[in-house]
Parts: C-alpha cells; sequence; structure tokens
C-alpha cells in the first residue's frame, strides 16, 4: 500500500488524485462481474487500498442502488490516508466516507464515526448497516438514553456511530470505576468525523464534565442576585467587545449598601465571585440569544448549530446566576470530578480524519492544532451559483429595511428563500417584519419541527428564516419549476467571525449543480464590524482578523491546557495501576480506598487549578511570564496533590475499617457540557487588566 501511495504522490496533485480513482476504478470493474456470493468473499480477502475501496464501491451500487462518483472515490481516498476532506453539501459525503470506514475496520480495532448529533448517528447507522454486515463487520451506535450495557455492546462492534460528547462523556465515567469490568469502552484506534470542523475547531474547546455531591452556592447567588437587579445602568461598565462587564464605583457602593458589607473586607472572595456571576447573567447573557426558558429550566443555546443543548451548564456560579435571573428551577451544581475537551479527546486517536462543507477556510488551524491537512474535493457537477457582493449599511436599521425588501422581492418571483440569522430573538423579530408573507421560522424554540420545515424550503414561493445552518445535516430539495425560476436564494442576515459558518449557509444553494444566489447583508453597527473593522475594513478582512486572533488565542490557551493534560494523563495511569491490580495493595478495601482518595483529591486539584485559571490577570499583570509563571505554580500543586495521595490513603484506610462504610458507595454522577472562557480568553482578560492598570496609574 505504502509503494503504492509513494508512486502516486509523485505527480501533480490533480493527476495524482485522478491516477488513485482510475486505480480504484480498474479493481471496480474486476469486482463488478461477480455475484454477491464472490464478492463478498473477494473483497474480504482484498489486500490494498484501492482494492478494498474498488469493492465497496461495488457493495454501495448493490445495496444503495447508486454508483460512487469519481469526486466520491476521490474522497474515501483522501480518508483513508488520514486527511480532513472538504466536500461542499449536497456531494454525498455520508456515502464517500463509507469506503474508508470499511478499509479502517478490517483490523478489527474498533472505528468511532463521530456524528454531529444523534439523530445523524442513528440515521447513518441504519442507512450503510448493509453494506458493512456485507463485509462482515458489526455495526453499532450510542445514543444519549442508553444504559451501560448497550453501549458496552455498542463500543464492541467493529464500527460505532455516535457524537463525540457521548464518547467523551462515556471516557470520563470510565475513568472513575471501581472495577475493569464496568468499562464500557475499548481503546481508541480510529475516528472518523462528520463535521469535522464544527467538532475540531468550533466545539473543540468545549469541556465535558462529570460531576457529583451536592453544592452550596444558594445564599449567596440569591443575595447577589437581589443586589444587581436594584443597579442604575451608570452603576456597571462594558468593554467594547460585550464580553466583560464590571461595577463602577457608585455600582459598587449600591451593592454594599444593599448587602450590608465591604466587599472588600476579609474573606469576601466567595461574595465577590457571586455579585460578578450575578453581573454576568444579568448584563451578558440575553434570553432567546444565549438561551431559552423552557419547562422551568434555562437552555443553552448552540452558536454554531442555532440548537438547544440540552446537557450544557455555564461554568462555576454563572448558571445558578442565570437560574436566579429568570426565577426557574436551581440546578444542583456540584463537585467537579473530571473533565476532558473534545480536542483533548480525538488527540487520544492514534488516527484521525474527517470531511466537512467547509474545511479548507481553517486549514491553518487543523495543521498548527491538529497536524491534519485538508485536501479540497472538486464538485461533481460545475457550481453555477451567483454569489453576489455583500450589501453594506452603515447602520443595523437600514440594514433591516433592505433585508425585508429583498426578501419581498425574491418572493414576489416566485423563487424559494432562505434567511441565515444569528439569533433565536432575530429569526423572530425578523419574522414580524414580513407582513403577507408566509413563513416558516426554523430555530431553536421549534427544532422538533425541523425535517417538516426543511423538506418544504426549497418549494416555490417558500420564505424559511433559520438560525445557524451549521450542523444540521440537511440537503435542501428543489421543488418542480423553482430550478427554472433561478433556484433558491440565501440571504445572511450579519457576517460570523469565521467565514467557515458564513459558507455553510450560502452552501444551502446551487448543490449539485443546481442554480441558485446568495447575498450577505451588513452594517458597521454588526458585532463584526464594531470588534474586528471599521468605516474602511471590508467584512472579508475583518473575519480574516477574527480568524487570526481566535487561531492565536486557541494555541495559547491550548499551551496553558497542555500541562493539566498530561497531569491527567499521568492521574490516570497511576488509577489504571491500582485498578488493575498492577500496582500492589493488600485486600480489596484496601484498594478500594486509594481509588476513592485518588478521585477525590483530583477533584480537589481541579477546583485548585480552576480557581488559578480564575486568577489569571492579576498573576499576569504581576509577573514578567505569566505563562512561565503558571507553569510553576501548576507543577508545585501537582507535587502537592501526589504526596497528599501518599499521606491521606493510609488514614482513609485506618477510616474505612473501623467505620465499616463502603467505599463503593459514592452516591450519583451526572454529566454535562460547560464553556470555556464565556467571557473572553485568557489574552483578553490580560490586556483589559493591563489597560485598567495603565489608566489608573
Amino acid at each position: 500500500m505504502r509503494a503504492w501511495w509513494r508512486s502516486i504522490a509523485m505527480k501533480s496533485p490533480s493527476i495524482a488524485a485522478a491516477a488513485a480513482v482510475e486505480g480504484v476504478r480498474q479493481a471496480e470493474r474486476t469486482f463488478s462481474t461477480l455475484s454477491d456470493e464472490q464478492l463478498d468473499e473477494a473483497v474480504g480477502r482484498a489486500a490494498t487500498l484501492p482494492d478494498v475501496i474498488g469493492g465497496i464501491s461495488v457493495l454501495v451500487s448493490r445495496v444503495l442502488g447508486f454508483n460512487l462518483f469519481d469526486v466520491q472515490i476521490q474522497a474515501a481516498l483522501a480518508l483513508a490516508g488520514g486527511k480532513i476532506v472538504e466536500m461542499q453539501t449536497g456531494e454525498g459525503k455520508t456515502v464517500a466516507a463509507v469506503p474508508a470506514i470499511g478499509w479502517f475496520a478490517r483490523p478489527g480495532h474498533g472505528v468511532h464515526v463521530l456524528t454531529a448529533n444523534d439523530y445523524l448517528a442513528r440515521r447513518d447507522a441504519a442507512w450503510m448497516g448493509g453494506i458493512y454486515h456485507r463485509l462482515g463487520l458489526t455495526v453499532g451506535v450510542v445514543q444519549q438514553e442508553m444504559t451501560s450495557n448497550e453501549r458496552r455492546a455498542a463500543y464492541r462492534c467493529d464500527i460505532t456511530y455516535g457524537t463525540a460528547n457521548e464518547v467523551g462523556f462515556d471516557y470520563l465515567r470510565d475513568q472513575l470505576v471501581l472495577d475493569t469490568t464496568d468499562r464500557v469502552l475499548r481503546p481508541f484506534a480510529v475516528a472518523v468525523l462528520d463535521e469535522a470542523d464544527l467538532a475540531l475547531i468550533d466545539e473543540a474547546r468545549i469541556p465535558l464534565v462529570i460531576a457529583g455531591g451536592g453544592s452550596d452556592a444558594g445564599d449567596l447567588a440569591m443575595r447577589a442576585d437581589r443586589a444587581v437587579r436594584g443597579l442604575l445602568p451608570s452603576d456597571r461598565s462594558t468593554d467594547e467587545g460585550g464580553r466583560n462587564v464590571a461595577l463602577t464605583p457608585s455600582g459598587l457602593a449600591a451593592v454594599e449598601r444593599h448587602l450590608g458589607c465591604d466587599l472588600y473586607a476579609g474573606d469576601g472572595g466567595p461574595m465577590i465571585a457571586a455579585v460578578q456571576e450575578a453581573l454576568h447573567a444579568h448584563t451578558l447573557l440575553h434570553r432567546d440569544v444565549h438561551y431559552l426558558v423552557h419547562d422551568d429550566q434555562v437552555l443553552s443555546v448552540d452558536e454554531f448549530k442555532g440548537r438547544i443543548v440540552r446537557d450544557r451548564r455555564w461554568p462555576g456560579g454563572l448558571q445558578t446566576a442565570l437560574e436566579w435571573k429568570e426565577g426557574v428551577a436551581r440546578k444542583v451544581q456540584g463537585r467537579v470530578l473530571g473533565s476532558i475537551t473534545v480536542e483533548n479527546l480525538v488527540a487520544q486517536y492514534p488516527t484521525v480524519c474527517g470531511m466537512s462543507g467547509t474545511a479548507a477556510t481553517q486549514a491553518r488551524d487543523f495543521r498548527e492544532m491538529y497536524d491534519l491537512e485538508v485536501e479540497v474535493i472538486p464538485t461533481h457537477r460545475p457550481m453555477i451559483r451567483i454569489d453576489h457582493p455583500d450589501a453594506l449599511f452603515h447602520t443595523r436599521v437600514a440594514k433591516q429595511a433592505a433585508i425585508v425588501d429583498e426578501i419581498r422581492a425574491i418572493h414576489a418571483s416566485g423563487r424559494p428563500v432562505l434567511v441565515g440569522t444569528s439569533s433565536v430573538q432575530e429569526s423572530e423579530s425578523l419574522g414580524r417584519q414580513l407582513h403577507g408573507i408566509a413563513h416558516s421560522v426554523l430555530n431553536a424554540r421549534n427544532e422538533e419541527r425541523e425535517a417538516a420545515i426543511i423538506a418544504r424550503a426549497g418549494q416555490r414561493g417558500a420564505v424559511t428564516i433559520s438560525t445557524n445552518m451549521a450542523g444540521r445535516g440537511v440537503d435542501i430539495r428543489l421543488g418542480p419549476g423553482v430550478a427554472e425560476l433561478g433556484g433558491l436564494h440565501v440571504v445572511g442576515t450579519s457576517r460570523y467571525e469565521s467565514r467557515r459558518i458564513d459558507h455553510q449557509l450560502r452552501g444551502r444553494a446551487g448543490r449539485q449543480g443546481d442554480p441558485g444566489s446568495s447575498r450577505f447583508f451588513v452594517s458597521n453597527e454588526d458585532a463584526l464590524m464594531v470588534k474586528f473593522g471599521g468605516d474602511c475594513t471590508a467584512p472579508d478582512q475583518a473575519q480574516r482578523i477574527a480568524e487570526g486572533q481566535n487561531l492565536g488565542i486557541r494555541l495559547l490557551l491550548r499551551k496553558y491546557e497542555t500541562i493539566v493534560e498530561a497531569q491527567r494523563q499521568l492521574v490516570g495511569a497511576r488509577r489504571h495501576r491500582v485498578l488493575t491490580g498492577e500496582s500492589p495493595s493488600g485486600s480489596e478495601l484496601e484498594r478500594l480506598t486509594i481509588l476513592q482518595t485518588i478521585d477525590d483529591l483530583w477533584a480537589d486539584y481541579l477546583q485548585a487549578v480552576g480557581d488559578l485559571r480564575a486568577d489569571a490577570v492579576w498573576i499576569s499583570l504581576g509577573a514578567a511570564n505569566p505563562f512561565a509563571n503558571y507553569i510553576v505554580q501548576v507543577h508545585a500543586m501537582f507535587q502537592a496533590f501526589e504526596r497528599a495521595i501518599d499521606e491521606e490513603c493510609p488514614v482513609r484506610l485506618e477510616r474505612a475499617l473501623t467505620s465499616g462504610v463502603d467505599p463503593r458507595d459514592r452516591g450519583a454522577t451526572w454529566t454535562y457540557l460547560t464553556t470555556d472562557e464565556p467571557f473572553g480568553h485568557l489574552t483578553e482578560r490580560i490586556m483589559r487588566g493591563l489597560r485598567r492598570l495603565i489608566r489608573r496609574f
């Protein structure tokens, strides 16, 4: 196989791709002459990549009833080569991945196909299952509501479909088991990422958390909420990016009067934190933009998918502050027992590849953060969509009026219109302005109707207003006669910080050679232009500035997190030795006690590191090299943690022997997503702190 790849790679990219595809087509022609029984046996014996891809291509034809295009074969080869593949919407990414998945699954170590949501995992496993079964491979799917036994069975399959979140939560639960038989996962081997940019860029830094125990933040949060509610606009100041808020002197005085205390006298830290979280909740997080209130719950809205994320919580006491703000039932925050980001989860797979409709704009991110190359696959048919230049306006009001006019004009021609908005609030506000025009709204408030809404979105005269289209896994098919009118017209009501998110919206039109068009509307008052642009800056320039800054921030934060991630792996290895008996212990009780001690002290350590990160601004202001200072402190804390394990284990074992308490009785645990740096990244907070310090002097 390596010799074959080397001979192909010596050619130019386009010639190499064509030659590689032709090699597969030759194998395909041979396999196509065989009976079904002969085909299954021959593909099972195939040894080279072209033969395996060619054989599976014939299976696709016989099981699903259609042939793979050359571009789909090219994509399968790129995936098998460990690349991130860009294929446009409607080009058949899901089927193109099947030959590569079949190739990876042959050794029997397990392939995880990580999809954007449970529905797509379920759909794709069922849709492609017939092909895998012909290859003699087993297929499983992991869903949120499954039991441990069901999950274990799914992971034992040759191919397992599921979301990165579910795999991550199972990984965290496995890190806390007290017996090896309770684990559900086996060692990681291959990850094939559907919507790779969503997982590795947008959601890469979202921590997955497992927690347990109780919480005692209610009284402080309640008092802070009542104090903040009475503040005037002049009592708070917000930075230019809208990511941080602080009390002004008058605001501090008002809060202290309400609380009846001097916040900065004595040990006021917990109360100060509660006040700051209440201030954030009331000022920076907006209902129907960042979250919805439904069934007596505060539900987070995913910025990238436009969907409700039912298992996501804001970090620290911010979730509690939001619940007091909205007057809903408070969730138990609990104690963090373990955490891992999607980025660090994926890094544990020896082999990673993926696909997306919009990977090329993030090629630098994939290369610098994951050492993954992006290969852009051409479309099967020429792209004839017309992408109009952005419509630019000075004010948001003028822009909004122009958007309504555009929708009315296109609708009058009979063409369907898809409007992409940035929030639930904006989607519903725009809908109210379309007097006399029948339309559908697709957002987090009515996502259960998504399939029905999308099914009608390409029909003549349809108007669909949607929040972000990323990760929706849907194609909009044109109704009869719509192509002759010009196809689907896409309207973007603003530009995102990432060009890729805009491309995902734009890509809903012009699928597989269909006609279509798109236009984005931008004002100087939009968040992107306020933060990264100006009167003389074009939207695409502002996006490039934003993308560059965001990559720099991700790389910097990765430096800080790499230390704790390495420590987590050391702790995991130490725990594993105890769990499996490699590290000697006396009776079963001693083994369980050591495991429980490691878990408890690691939770304490995570809390301490979290507090250190929260104080990073002030640490940085007082140090010539903030990263060096962080390394020194975290290293010292970890050494203390390791010493504490050795000191605490005998004490706890003695207590367990005398009390008769079963270490297995650990109480309930639960998992959830949180946000990382919700009000500005570490570098942004450092710069804000420096500016405040400079102004003070």
